[in-house]
């Protein structure tokens, strides 16, 4: 059966759509962070649907909300009155911490980033966009403009113009032996430089994941878009918090991950956790900047009840249940068994993160050499000990572990004792 779907799989849909493993496989069942496939045998999942299912899997009041709405009304549009979509989002205009806050709902993370980029060239006037290197916004036509990782950049053809700036990937930039703050004095210069020799002047924005999410989970330090914003200031350019895979509080510090910056952004997009697999995301944005558009614009799908639903039940459960908090106290429980693997295996240069954002960079032992071969032996050998993992990272190197922020620590011991076995295998 396996096989057959894969043929069919393969026969019908995009090559360039990526499958983990070399013998792929169909999940078909979970519960909290245990999934199924179809043979029957189970896992720990600690990729969490690309960071998607956020409270787990099967949790019961998500479950409950969905099926209440789909016996009431599956679908309607953004051109109808919606006293539960009009309630998440005011819901999420206060969590967003900025001031004035509109909300607008699509239905994935790659549209969000897109509005957003709509809403910033429009009310600046202007196709500028200062992006991160290493970056990953979406597969969009202008997501992956803003996109600066080649893996994830099939074409330059966009109607933008963007200047990729020094960002949180230290392992490999230019200064990476300076300290915290040296390191961000040095790529707030670099903004300045850029916005001077490589722009017209008139910037629209610069779009930031606080932790880069596909580039492999590299964290700037505390404070470093907060720098940058007094020069974006100056010059009138917006700040673009991708919160796509940084917010809900995966990061365990803080419930969004530019809160660790010291700054409010003018504009902030979600997706993912939010509805714990249902199709939601978002932007949000001061309101001056959410009204500027000069023309209609509605979104079929986004803000659809079923959708909503999940999304209002999932940030009660995330709240309530204190997910965040479980997210901090299990993440330095993963990083206690990973942490050492740096100075102890060759072949791991870096281990990185926070909260249940976890990266892991491998390396050719003795060198700083991308191995991602070897990376993706490991990410075998995990499925092969009953854990699922993901991996990114700009060369394809990093191994990406998030689980659902309601993992336990038991599953966490078994979980990374089991990559640490893979690693040390491999």
């Amino acid at each position: 059966m396996a096989d057959s779907l894969l043929e069919r799989t393969r026969r019908t849909m995009p090559k360039w759509m990526g499958l983990f493993y070399e013998q792929p496989l169909e999940l078909v069942s979970g519960r909290g962070c245990i999934v199924r496939d179809s043979n029957g045998r189970e896992y720990l999942d600690f990729f969490a649907g690309i960071l998607t299912t956020i409270a787990g899997h099967g949790v019961p009041e998500i479950v409950t909300a969905v099926k209440e709405q789909a016996d009431r009304l599956l679908h309607t549009s953004t051109l109808y009155l919606s006293e539960s979509m009009v309630a998440l989002a005011e819901e999420i205009a206060v969590l967003s911490g900025i001031p004035g806050a509109r909300v607008f709902f699509t239905p994935s993370g790659s549209e969000a980033n897109d509005a957003a980029l709509l809403l910033a060239t429009s009310y600046r006037r202007s196709n500028q966009i200062l992006a991160i290197r290493n970056s990953y916004h979406g597969r969009s036509f202008s997501a992956t403009a803003i996109t600066g990782n080649r893996s994830w950049s099939p074409t330059s053809l966009s109607g933008l113009a963007v200047t990729f700036v020094h960002g949180g990937y230290r392992l490999r930039s230019p200064f990476k032996e300076l300290g915290d703050r040296e390191y961000t004095a040095a790529c707030v210069q670099d903004l300045r430089d850029l916005i001077d020799i490589a722009t017209a002047g008139d910037v629209a924005c610069l779009i930031a994941e606080p932790i880069q999410g596909v580039g492999g989970f590299a964290v700037p330090p505390d404070g470093f878009f907060g720098a940058m914003k007094p020069v974006l200031d100056e010059r009138g350019i917006l700040f673009i918090s991708d919160e796509v895979q940084t917010g809900w509080g995966r990061t365990g510090e803080h419930f969004w991950g530019y809160q660790a910056h010291g700054l409010v952004p003018d504009l902030l997009t979600f997706a993912k956790g939010v509805a714990n697999g249902m199709p939601l995301a978002g932007v949000v944005a001061r309101r001056e900047i959410m009204d500027c558009l000069q023309a209609s614009s509605i979104s079929t799908f986004g803000g659809n009840p079923l959708a909503v639903a999940a999304g209002r039940a999932t940030i009660k459960v995330i709240r309530e249940r204190g997910l965040q908090q479980n997210a901090l106290e299990r993440g330095r429980e993963l990083r206690a068994l990973f942490d050492p693997l740096a100075d102890r295996l060759p072949h791991v240069a870096e281990v990185r993160g926070k909260g249940l954002m976890i990266g892991v960079e491998i390396v050719a032992p003795g060198g700083l050499e991308p191995d991602a071969a070897r990376a993706g032996a490991v990410l075998e050998e995990c499925r092969e000990r009953g854990v699922l993992v993901g991996k990114g990272g700009l060369y394809g190197n990093v191994l990406r572990i998030a689980p659902p922020l309601s993992i336990t620590s038991e599953e966490i011991a078994r979980g990374g004792a089991a990559i640490v076995a893979a690693l040390e295998q491999s």
